[in-house]
């Protein structure tokens, strides 16, 4: 089994369609790519952490490729929008690939590149090496039982 973790605005709506997608075996939500490995909802609303919203697959590269995946990426979503997927608006909400290892990497941006031309050099996407990744269920809970 793989991972993947991509940003493509707020992570509900693509976690329920890369969920029902073949040869993904499992959906999780959360944050990547900011300040720190531990952050709540609230903070990342704000943001000052650098974090955006992410869905984290694991998936059967045997049942489906990487390159497959991001194709249905940049199909959820429109990856020419800088920090933003309409209505939601901020760094968060922004489009990016995180990357895994070297081999996803060079796919990522391969699948990019080919994309932007398809858009004239409109995207917006990053790719970036996974960093400070945490799922948003536990610290939405706190969040949620700190503010009672």
């Amino acid at each position: 089994m793989k991972k993947c973790t991509l940003a493509l605005g707020c992570f509900w709506k693509p976690e329920e369609k890369f969920k029902n997608k073949l040869g993904i075996i499992e959906t999780e939500v959360g944050y990547a790519g900011g300040k720190s490995p531990n952050v709540t909802y609230k903070e990342v609303c704000v943001g000052d952490t650098g974090h955006a919203e992410v869905v984290r697959l694991t998936f059967d590269e045997k049942v489906i490729s990487f390159k497959r995946i991001l194709d249905l990426f940049f199909k959820m979503h429109d990856p020419t929008q800088k920090d933003m997927q309409f209505p939601d608006i901020g760094t968060q909400y922004r489009s990016e690939i995180f990357y895994e290892n070297d081999d996803q990497k060079k796919e990522a941006q391969e699948v990019l590149n080919e994309k932007n031309k398809e858009l004239s050099g409109k995207i917006e996407t990053n790719v970036s090496k996974i960093k400070n990744y945490c799922k948003a269920e536990e610290y939405h809970q706190k969040y949620i039982e700190k503010n009672k």
